[in-house]
Parts: C-alpha cells; structure tokens; sequence
C-alpha cells in the first residue's frame, strides 16, 4: 500500500479546496429594489446530515436562528455608532424581506405578496446566494410590507 508524503497530503488538499462550494443555506434577507440585489443576509449552511437529524428526532424544519428585526436593530446600532449611513433605518417591515427554511424534504422560501411581480428576478438572486437546487415560494401576510414579528415597532 502506498501512502501520501506530507507534501502530496497537502497538495491534494489545496487541490480539493478549489471544488469546495458552498452548501445550500438556510438564511434570511432584505431586497433591494432599486439594485435588484439583497443586503442584511444572514445565512448558515444545511447539510444533508443536519437535514436527516432533525428529521430523525421529530422537528423536520429548519431555520435560521435569528429574526429579522434583530439583525435590523444590530446593524442600526452599529452605522449609528460608527456614524455611518446604513440601509438600517427606519421601520425594517416596510422593505422588501424574506426567510429561506428547510422544510420537509423541500427549502421554502417565505416572502410576502411583494415578490409575485418579481419571483423571476428574485429566483435568480435566490438560487445564488443560498445554493438552493430547489425551493418553492410560500407566500404568507406575515411577510407583506408593514408586518413582522408580533408587537414590532409600535
């Protein structure tokens, strides 16, 4: 049996590095209009492992972590510290915003009826940002211009 010198250990795994692409995502965002682009993305990655294991013990969705409004306030605090200008201002239900989960067997993205004009686009934007093979839209009032999470900004 032949092994691997140390250097040639190294040199395969430089060279296997460059095939190391990025996992479908679970995450959340904003959406520029104007730019056609997102901003405020919060991601993690999904393997088919961590899939399986939350299947296994009964809790077949998976989400990010964190809610909307709290990355919002975050990165309002920080522009304001830094006296910065930030796309962090104002009332964060009132742009465009979305949630990327796994859901039984399936990514589901969770956007308001805002998108409808725009799931092409937004597919395309999708499709990139959170390696997503698949997914399908679910649209839901809780995502819609001017709503959040229950209580916000009164």
């Amino acid at each position: 049996m032949t092994q691997l010198t140390e250097e040639q250990h190294k040199a395969q795994m430089e060279s296997m590095a460059a095939f190391d692409t990025q996992m479908p995502c679970v995450g959340i965002f904003w959406y520029d209009i104007q730019e056609n682009s997102f901003f405020g993305v919060r991601k993690k990655e999904l393997t088919p492992k961590m899939a399986e294991e939350a299947a296994e013990k009964g809790l077949p969705f998976i989400n990010y972590p964190q809610l909307h409004r709290q990355v919002w306030a975050k990165e309002y605090f920080r522009a304001q510290a830094k006296n910065e200008e930030s796309k962090f201002s104002g009332d964060y239900t009132k742009i465009p915003h979305g949630r990327i989960a796994w859901n039984i067997n399936k990514f589901i993205v969770l956007v308001g009826h805002w998108a409808e004009p725009i799931q092409d686009k937004l597919s395309e934007l999708i499709e990139q940002e959170f390696s997503l093979p698949y997914f399908e839209f679910v649209y839901d009032k809780h995502w819609d211009l001017g709503h959040g999470w229950l209580g916000d900004m009164k």
